[in-house]
């Protein structure tokens, strides 16, 4: 993961965050590793890096995000655009489509 003083080279647009996955491997008592994507329904885990500036709504204002950069979120894994800067797998993902904010 990035250090929170990399500057991100994109900037979601309207109710979009940028998400880096958590690699999520599943280890066995016995040391088998069973790689995430066997499991194809479980959503994933990611660190929010990037917030767009909200939706604009009716009244003129704009939707506060219920998440910040830095959390840990759990979202749809087939929501997701994924794209990569300098290495780095990145998602692009609706605010909609996180399930939750992981202690």
């Amino acid at each position: 993961m990035k250090d929170s003083k990399t500057k991100l080279k994109i900037k979601p647009l309207g109710n979009n965050v940028v998400v880096e996955p958590i690699k999520d491997d599943k280890v066995t008592k016995s040391g088998i590793v069973i790689p995430e994507t066997l499991s194809e329904e479980t959503p994933q885990k990611g660190v929010i890096v990037s917030l767009g500036e909200g939706r604009l709504l009716k009244d003129g204002k704009r939707y506060t995000f219920s998440v910040k950069v830095g959390d840990r979120v759990v979202f749809k894994k087939y929501a997701p655009t994924e794209f990569e800067i300098d290495d780095t797998k990145y998602l692009i993902i609706e605010e909609k489509d996180i399930l939750g904010v992981l202690d």
